[in-house]
């Protein structure tokens, strides 16, 4: 009896914590254990970025709040983004407010990747969370922005389109920024 209902048992705990399983799977491949161990990877790409980066992307963040250009962009830390930058198109330029400007032009649904001092991909795929708690009045944009800081330890800045509301997102968690000084402190703290 025991033999045939702990076959049964398991495959009931698999069912009922499938969401969970997957999370940690795809926390687990997005993680390259053997550079962590060795730390083979070069440290050059992880760096952080300059006071520079930070002004560029504030300033290009409030410019798209007044004019109400959606933006979605997400900033590398330790957990890499290279799977995520595979579906779009590679950039590797150097971040600046113009051309974070310029790939959030109106009516284009882009997602950017920013790691460094560059803006290395554009049009990525995000995965959209599953959370229900999120608010209705939020969109896609900032659905994806909580899906990704869930299964990464990425920074997401957000601009809503509807509103001109500027947030961040991170570790599954949005909140809102009011000012461009607010929204510099979180970017030096990123680093």
């Amino acid at each position: 009896i025991l033999g045939r209902t702990g076959g049964i048992a398991v495959t009931a705990l698999v069912i009922i914590f499938q969401p969970e399983l997957r999370k940690a799977l795809e926390q687990l491949g997005s993680r390259n254990l053997i550079s962590e161990i060795f730390s083979l990877e070069s440290n050059q790409e992880n760096q952080g970025f300059s006071d520079r980066t930070v002004n560029e992307i504030v300033k290009a963040t409030f410019e798209m709040a007044k004019v109400k250009t959606g933006a979605l962009m997400v900033i590398e830390r330790k957990v890499s983004l290279k799977e995520i930058e595979r579906t779009g198109i590679e950039i590797n330029g150097l971040v600046s407010s113009q051309l974070l400007i310029n790939i959030f032009e109106h009516n284009t649904p882009l997602h950017d990747v920013i790691r460094g001092n560059r803006v290395t991909a554009a049009t990525c795929y995000l995965p959209l969370s599953d959370n229900m708690t999120i608010s209705k009045d939020l969109g896609t944009r900032h659905r994806a922005a909580v899906g990704i800081s869930e299964v990464t330890d990425s920074l997401t800045v957000v601009v809503s389109e509807e509103t001109g509301r500027v947030s961040v997102v991170e570790n599954g968690k949005l909140r809102r920024i009011s000012t461009a000084e607010d929204l510099r402190k979180v970017l030096a703290v990123a680093e």
